[in-house]
């Protein structure tokens, strides 16, 4: 066994269609495009979300509102959420990555501390915001809630 003599599984390979070679290929002539039409000239392609002609459906389905292109989108967390973690895991601070690996937020996700809920413990907090309620919560306890 050499590199001289590899070759692919059988049934693996497949010999391409060479379209427009002559009449004797049996795919000379129109090259399997039919006759005439765009769809048969060089250089053509369809616009995406052409329907032939039809009105296509994103012209179609009515548009309302608006959509704030800035919008920063943020992961809530209450602060009884953050009490129950804490309790279970016998934690004085908390993080992002901490929140990240226990299954509460997503890697790249902005977390936001919510006020639900009671704290009864004292929790160093850091997150890329806080509620006015949530804060106050945080520092009643003696804690700190740290911005990112």
């Amino acid at each position: 066994m050499d590199l001289s003599n590899l070759k692919p599984a059988k049934g693996s390979t497949k010999t391409r269609k060479r379209i427009g070679r002559g009449q004797g290929s049996g795919k000379g002539g129109t090259a399997t495009r039919g006759h005439k039409g765009a769809k048969s000239r060089s250089g053509y392609s369809r616009r995406f979300g052409f329907e032939g002609g039809q009105m296509p459906l994103h012209r179609r389905v009515p548009k309302w509102g608006f959509k704030n292109r800035n919008r920063v989108e943020y992961c809530g967390i209450n602060v009884d959420t953050l009490q129950k973690l804490a309790e279970l895991k016998n934690l004085t601070a908390i993080d992002p990555e901490i929140l990240v690996n226990s299954g509460l937020v997503g890697k790249k996700d902005l977390i936001k501390v919510l006020g639900r809920g009671e704290l009864t413990m004292k929790l160093e907090v850091k997150a890329h915001a806080f509620s006015e309620k949530a804060k106050s919560a945080i520092e009643a306890q003696g804690g700190v809630a740290s911005i990112i």
